[in-house]
């Protein structure tokens, strides 16, 4: 059993949690995921490891309610248990070697550049961070981002905060003036991680997106998070989660993804969730 010892609401749908994890605390490195389990009927989700801290043996993980798992791991305080904790997986993050990155962070795919982007400062490099959400409540760790560079630029769809639109207008503003980058960062959702991509090669940029897939065992055997990647087949629980960006298959993935979408609506409703 794995004990949360903090819990901490960070909007009405996003929490965070840290967990008690000596090993993987121990062995943690940027852009690593968790394999999760609730309870010993319940299924297994993929998360990306927030944060590590050795000294403390604990772990952080960001949740954004999205079905029934996800809905019961928010509902859990500090003082409940994990039955099943996995990791970490993957493997580290590229990004980490270059020395000026620009981030696209949608969502809760700031919960992974955050700690990606800490580690490219600690190694004296740059950063820049493309934050995007659907309106002003759902943005997270802006704050956190802002301690580590100035350079923090804001879009909701709503326009409810920063500028009104998609991360993709405000990298085409940039990129318009500075194509300098060594890198460009996406994470978030499969269609945003699609459109930065497509933008990205036009500007010849190099760009690697990470890919939250649908998993089960994480070591590549049953096959969920198969992704086509410049016509070859990867998996992106061991040969990933980061891909090229200009490489991957997001038409297929985006299909692949949806696949089991009727059932997890029918999960909610069961739960009593709308």
């Amino acid at each position: 059993m794995y004990r949360i010892l903090k819990k901490e609401d960070l909007n009405p749908s996003v929490c965070y949690l840290e967990i008690s994890s000596p090993q993987i605390a121990k062995a943690a490195q940027p852009g690593q995921f968790i394999i999760l389990r609730i309870t010993e009927k319940g299924e297994r989700i993929p998360l990306t490891i927030h944060g590590f801290d050795e000294p403390e043996d604990t772990i952080s993980i960001i949740v954004q309610k999205a079905g029934k798992t996800t809905d019961q791991l928010c509902s859990l305080n500090a003082g409940d248990g994990l039955l099943d904790l996995a990791g970490p997986l993957g493997k580290p993050s590229l990004a980490v070697k270059e020395k000026r990155v620009l981030f696209i962070a949608g969502g809760v795919g700031a919960a992974e550049a955050y700690p990606i982007a800490r580690a490219i400062k600690q190694e004296r490099g740059e950063v820049a961070v493309i934050l995007g959400a659907k309106s002003a409540e759902d943005l997270i760790l802006e704050k956190q981002l802002r301690a580590l560079t100035s350079k923090v630029y804001v879009s909701t769809d709503d326009g409810s905060y920063g500028r009104k639109g998609f991360v993709t207008d405000l990298l085409s503003e940039i990129l318009l003036k500075d194509k300098s980058f060594d890198l460009i960062y996406a994470i978030g959702p499969l269609a945003m991680m699609a459109a930065v991509s497509n933008l990205s090669r036009h500007y010849k940029v190099k760009t690697l997106v990470s890919l939250n897939s649908i998993m089960l065992d994480g070591t590549g055997m049953c096959g969920s998070c198969r992704v086509t990647v410049g016509n070859e087949t990867k998996f992106a629980c061991v040969d990933g989660p980061e891909f090229d960006g200009h490489l991957v298959d997001f038409d297929e993935l985006m299909k692949r993804q949806a696949r089991f979408k009727k059932k997890e609506c029918r999960s909610r409703k069961l739960a009593g969730k709308k």
